[in-house]
């Protein structure tokens, strides 16, 4: 059996632009791309803090250090410039997988910078 668990999410992050003409995908930050352990390409689910949404998208790179939390395309609708948002990876595991299973979580204050890397929920 296969279940699809929390991989990783950044929590709290802060909507830095929407920019509806681009192709689509929310932009994040290399460096909390890396903490979170989260890769260029992957499907995210956002979940917005300030009105409810909650959407899918994959991520593309964003410029390390520019603390950039960008949604793109039609995504950018969802959002406005200052929101708060989650932002949410799943991975499918196995009963072995899940002997030691650790899902990361990111937190961040409001200008996108890491405060604390969780290995919980």
């Amino acid at each position: 059996m296969t279940i699809e668990m929390l991989y990783s999410k950044i929590h709290r992050a802060t909507v830095t632009d929407a920019n509806l003409n681009y192709v689509g995908s929310i932009t994040i930050d290399e460096e909390l791309l890396e903490a979170s352990k989260m890769r260029v390409g992957q499907k995210v689910e956002i979940l917005n803090i300030n009105n409810g949404e909650r959407f899918s998208t994959y991520i593309i790179l964003g410029q390390r250090g520019g603390r950039e939390i960008c949604l793109n395309g039609a995504a950018a609708r969802k959002v406005h410039k200052g929101d708060k948002v989650i932002i949410v990876a799943y991975a499918t595991y196995n009963d072995k997988d899940l002997e030691t299973y650790e899902p990361t979580v990111v937190l961040v204050n409001d200008e996108n910078t890491i405060t604390e890397v969780l290995k919980s929920i």
